[in-house]
């Protein structure tokens, strides 16, 4: 079993900058960030594999940096230029198997944060 808290969320101002953390208790292959907006399925927003490897999706692209570090199982999520529209419950999410998935398939990760809010307002 493998515990995630998140930290950092907040409210901030569109074009404003927030970084989220993930604290986890062990070592896990792949770590991702997921979101969910009110009324709206959860989705993918970036995975990092252990060995650094990273996805994204395209409406992250170029304005959200997915990090972790190994040494701590810390899992990172910097997001700059922020949009009302990145408005929504983030969580962690993480899993220890060495498979192939679908990258942004929620159900292919084992462990779950509690999520944290982020509001960004315009």
């Amino acid at each position: 079993q493998v515990h995630l808290v998140e930290s950092g969320g907040g409210s901030v101002q569109a074009g404003g900058s927030v970084r989220l953390s993930c604290d986890a208790s062990a070592f896990t292959y792949i770590m991702g960030w997921f979101r969910q907006a009110p009324g709206k399925e959860r989705e993918g927003v970036a995975v990092i594999y252990a060995g650094g490897i990273t996805y994204y999706a395209d409406s992250v692209k170029g304005r959200f940096t997915i990090s972790r570090d190994n040494a701590k199982n810390t899992l990172y999520l910097q997001m700059n230029s922020l949009k009302p529209e990145d408005t929504a419950i983030y969580y962690c999410a993480a899993d220890q198997r060495r498979i192939s998935r679908p990258l942004f398939a929620a159900r292919f990760y084992d462990y779950w944060g509690q999520g944290t809010q982020v509001t960004v307002s315009s």
